[in-house]
């Protein structure tokens, strides 16, 4: 390929790296974007899109299986696994294909090679066929995303031991599943695994199941979890693996304090291992330090609200430039990169920025905790109302879970809501814009939400933390700042 001369150049077509470039041709810039393997990055190939496909098939699967509580029997039951991952793909491969269609009509260009930055202004890119030529531009966003973390004595090989890429490519259901790592995607592939068939075994380090959530909303998904007979074993460390009778392999663990006592190892018998312990920023071997971006120890490029890196005409989004390593995230800095660019008054000010976690049920969750709504000073206040008691949640047979509204208790404005139940990922978009619109408990409480629907588990979330729903005992009155329930 010709050395290519234009205004943006982007690194990587991720969900940060493909939105910064439409957006850039949108405001009027002339862009390129450098992607060395997959159009549309981890998220459309790999990750967010792949893994909600896989999900939602095995949540129809495990619908189907207990709808005899409707009255409704199935029975032979089969899941054909080759041809549910041939209708993944299509999914993968429609989107990807949409992307490359979205960029060449925002007036972009697409080239493919593996970027590497000669000076602030000048990238080499090594081509597919090993051809070299230069993209030299006036602004470079660097959208690199990250890398699952390894584990050492897991080498994977995606056959065996398998990291998340390897964990949605199986072709079988296998029959037991070890997953190294409790976190998001450790527990939404292996919840998936079992409704599939497989006996699923969860190996944590620290003392809880999805660290850093809110332990009342990760009780919820562990009882199901042990509803569905997966085992968990908490404060464990995963040592090594060695080779199963007849072909299987076994996991050995260790309790976390007892490390180096032989004596109180533990083998679980599996035939995959699932490596899922957290993901690292691609910020190496793009020689971004050497035209002197800043990246801090942990590996993230240093950016300010405007997304620029200590450099100034370089820009970086998305996991490479730091958590929360989510994908909606990687997009909005995208935009605000292109639009600073342009010349446009943009920065990245959200008040906050959701996460939500595809186990089942689903977790969801917006803005401060309860603890650390305490720790920041407040007051708190909360309410909490339980999907057990909506009557939408009882016809759909998915009352496992509730809604948490905190806020502070002497101005009742809200500091964060968390959903766990059926659509919490869905339920979260009303909380998010509430903290954005810095809204308030009557806010939510006095907006009439259509009946029935899930939803009015955020409008009686937020009556009974002021002790005014119709619909618990007393209106849900606080005791100790939280609503009874």
């Amino acid at each position: 390929m010709d050395n290519i001369r234009t205004e943006v150049a982007v690194i990587g077509s991720g969900p940060g790296g493909y939105v910064a470039a439409i957006r850039a041709g949108q405001v009027g810039k002339k862009v390129v974007c450098i992607e060395k393997e997959l159009v549309g990055g981890v998220c459309l190939n790999v990750g967010c899109i792949p893994s909600k496909a896989l999900i939602s098939a095995a949540k129809q699967v495990d619908k189907i299986q207990h709808a005899d509580a409707m009255g409704i029997t199935v029975s032979g039951v089969q899941v054909d696994v080759q041809k549910l991952q041939a209708w993944k793909q299509g999914i993968v491969d429609k989107l990807t294909s949409g992307v490359r269609q979205l960029v060449k009509g925002a007036g972009g260009q697409l080239v493919a090679g593996t970027a590497k930055l000669r000076t602030s202004r000048i990238i080499d890119v090594t081509a597919p066929d090993g051809s070299k030529f230069t993209v030299e531009a006036d602004h470079i966003i660097v959208a690199s995303g990250s890398r699952p973390l390894q584990v050492p004595g897991f080498v994977v090989d995606n056959k065996r031991v398998l990291d998340s890429t390897g964990g949605l490519s199986l072709t079988e259901v296998p029959k037991r599943l070890a997953v190294i790592g409790g976190g998001y995607i450790g527990l939404e592939l292996g919840i998936m695994w079992a409704k599939l068939g497989a006996k699923v075994s969860v190996v944590e380090f620290t003392d809880q199941l999805l660290p850093g959530n809110d332990p009342e909303l990760v009780a919820v998904v562990a009882r199901k979890m042990k509803k569905l007979g997966m085992e968990t074993l908490l404060q464990h460390k995963a040592l090594r693996w060695e080779e199963g009778p007849g072909g299987a392999m076994r996991l050995i663990a260790v309790p976390r304090a007892a490390e180096g006592q032989k004596d109180k190892e533990v083998a679980i018998d599996c035939d995959r291992i699932l490596v899922t312990v957290g993901r690292k920023p691609n910020s190496e071997d793009l020689g971004l330090a050497e035209v002197g971006v800043k990246i801090d120890p942990r590996g993230f490029v240093t950016v300010d609200k405007k997304q620029r890196t200590s450099v100034s005409n370089i820009f970086a989004i998305g996991d490479v430039a730091g958590q929360p390593m989510l994908a909606h995230k990687a997009s909005r800095e995208g935009e605000v990169a292109a639009e600073v660019i342009a010349g446009h008054k943009s920065e990245q000010d959200a008040v906050a920025i959701p996460a939500v976690i595809f186990t089942d049920p689903e977790i969801a969750s917006v803005g401060l905790t309860e603890a650390q709504a305490q720790q920041a000073g407040h007051k708190v206040l909360t309410g909490k109302y339980n999907f057990g008691a909506l009557g939408r949640a009882m016809a759909a047979l998915e009352t496992d879970g509730f809604v948490k509204i905190v806020a502070d208790a002497t101005t009742h404005q809200v500091l964060g809501i968390h959903v766990v139940g059926p659509a919490a990922t869905d339920l979260i978009s009303e909380g998010t814009l509430a903290l954005e619109m810095g809204a308030f408990l009557p806010d939510l409480a006095l907006t009439i939400h259509p009946h029935p629907t899930l939803g009015e588990a955020v409008m009686e979330a937020a009556k009974a933390a002021l002790g005014e729903s119709p619909h618990l005992i007393g209106g849900g009155q606080k005791k100790g700042g939280q609503a009874a329930v």
